[in-house]
């Protein structure tokens, strides 16, 4: 893609966002579009948010379960972008329209106390991080899901370049040291109005949600970019998207690790 292909659909996005008006699938204006360009329209997007006066908080990881990368028929997790005005906190209520088509997925999130860059190990992502919290995360989607015409689902370029579909994150009020849980069988009981939707656990994401930070430091580092200290990170979901309309109320429960809720009016 060239330059100006590259701003306008990262203005197309952000226009798509504000009005609530999804956009088509990037990857059938652009045949061509690498994952390098996706990242680029992302990264086009970061840039224009941050002169508007919004603060990077965190990054989030997705595409980490082998069921949804089968789905998408790739090999990788994805990566976006977390925004100060995406914190919602647990118990709280989404107004009415603030997204287009909100899902929830449960996760494990990790607040870092030192920064993390290139080619890391598991046991720097550890010495790393201060604590890791039970979260929620909020995907919405800026482009159709599926193209109307010839009925082609979106595919990770269009995932990438709109921000991995990231549009909220709710952390609960649980801190723990990360070696104070086996990550890898720390899991959730999710319920949507009550009823029991989804269960799962933390080796879901990559064999050991670990392993997503140190994949996200890899490729944030290939892109000139880098973990930094404060930050919170989503290590990707170990449950499938659970549909939120309006009126919905989802709490995930994670035992002795804690809980978090969020309802949308």
């Amino acid at each position: 893609m060239t330059p100006d292909e590259i701003t306008t659909a990262a203005a197309d996005l952000l226009r798509a966002e504000e009005t609530g008006q999804q956009i088509g699938l990037l990857s059938r204006r652009h045949p061509g579009i690498t994952l390098d360009d996706a990242y680029a329209i992302q990264s086009a997007q970061m840039a224009q948010k941050l002169a508007a006066g919004r603060k990077i908080i965190g990054w989030k990881i997705g595409l980490t379960s082998k069921v949804m990368q089968d789905a998408l028929g790739i090999d990788t997790p994805d990566s976006g972008v977390l925004y100060d005005d995406m914190l919602f906190q647990t118990g709280g209520t989404v107004p009415a329209g603030r997204f287009i088509q909100p899902r929830v997925e449960a996760e494990i999130a990790f607040v870092m106390k030192a920064p993390l860059d290139g080619d890391v190990t598991r046991d720097d992502v550890l010495a790393a991080t201060e604590t890791v919290v039970p979260s929620l995360e909020i995907l919405d989607t800026r482009i159709l899901r599926v193209d109307p015409d010839t009925g082609q689902p979106r595919v990770i370029f269009d995932t990438v370049s709109d921000n991995a579909a990231n549009a909220g994150i709710v952390l609960g009020a649980e801190r723990h040291a990360p070696d104070a849980h086996d990550l890898r069988w720390t899991g959730a009981i999710v319920r949507k109005n009550d009823e029991v939707v989804a269960t799962g656990l933390g080796a879901a994401v990559l064999d050991d949600p670990v392993m997503g930070i140190v994949w996200l430091a890899r490729r944030m580092h290939q892109y000139g970019q880098r973990i930094e200290a404060g930050q919170v990170i989503l290590s990707g979901s170990f449950i499938a998207p659970i549909e939120c309309p309006p009126g919905t109320v989802i709490d995930a429960d994670f035992g002795g690790f804690g809980a978090v809720s969020i309802s949308f009016d």
